[in-house]
């Protein structure tokens, strides 16, 4: 694939200074592609992508899509953050990419995902930048995704990439009092973006290690990830740290 530069620059200048860029985004993808799907952009947002957060949702099988990868920390994105580079699954059934992670694809396959699509964006990308974009297309049937779908895709993932990581500076940005990095994130997951936060500095670890955490509790819990980080956030919930001192430095005061 080829091109993609000028072309997801042109795309992000489109959407550049917009509310929710993430999310246009999102839908701008799904109706471009010529095949049925339904497209998510997730953000691994620390060194190790341990931390991971979903931007867009669009169309009825990304949410779910999303959310799971999210809460069970496995499936094609959590892999193609690992592996810098795309990963496609024609069929969760039969593939051996699915084999890698079967809680997912089990738990896709009860949402109707039959395929997916993982695919890392490029743009401006280098070995050390802590944060990556990765666009996944979801859909009901088994079967590959044709080269001119996956094209499309990898250019909105580029300009989601060249957003995010080059924000347009100005009045425009953030507008009525907002968040601008939470402005990108999905409305349910804004609420587990701030709970890592609060539950990193309680606890004196990574925000990586503050995902895990939520996540642990969620599974432990069999609850929600999003419900468990609304408790943390609105209603000052202590979820118990990890046992023995930090690995991640002093405690604060």
């Amino acid at each position: 694939m080829t091109g993609h530069g000028p072309r997801a620059a042109d795309l992000a200048a489109r959407y550049a200074g917009r509310s929710h860029p993430a999310r246009l985004i999102g839908e701008a993808c799904r109706s471009a592609v010529r095949g049925e799907y339904s497209v998510g952009l997730t953000l691994g947002a620390d060194g190790g992508h341990g931390q991971r957060v979903s931007l867009s949702a669009a169309g009825e099988l990304a949410g779910p899509g999303e959310s799971l990868q999210i809460s069970l920390g496995e499936g094609p994105c959590v892999q193609a953050l690992y592996r810098g580079g795309p990963v496609a699954v024609d069929d969760v059934e039969v593939a051996d990419e699915a084999r890698q992670w079967p809680v997912f694809a089990r738990r896709a396959r009860e949402h109707g995902i039959r395929a997916l699509y993982a695919l890392l964006a490029r743009t401006g990308f280098t070995s050390d930048r802590s944060a990556a974009v990765v666009l996944t297309l979801y859909r009901d049937r088994a079967g590959p995704a044709s080269t001119a779908d996956l094209d499309v895709a990898q250019t909105h993932a580029a300009a989601a990439d060249i957003l995010l990581f080059s924000p347009p500076a100005g009045p425009s940005s953030g507008q009525g009092g907002e968040n601008p990095d939470d402005a990108w994130l999905v409305p349910s997951h804004a609420v587990i973006h701030q709970a890592v936060g609060m539950l990193s500095y309680r606890n004196s670890i990574s925000p990586g290690r503050a995902l895990s955490l939520l996540r642990a509790h969620a599974l432990a819990r069999d609850t929600d990830p999003v419900l468990l980080a609304h408790a943390v956030v609105h209603e000052n919930l202590d979820l118990p740290g990890p046992p023995g001192p930090s690995a991640d430095g002093p405690p604060r005061g």
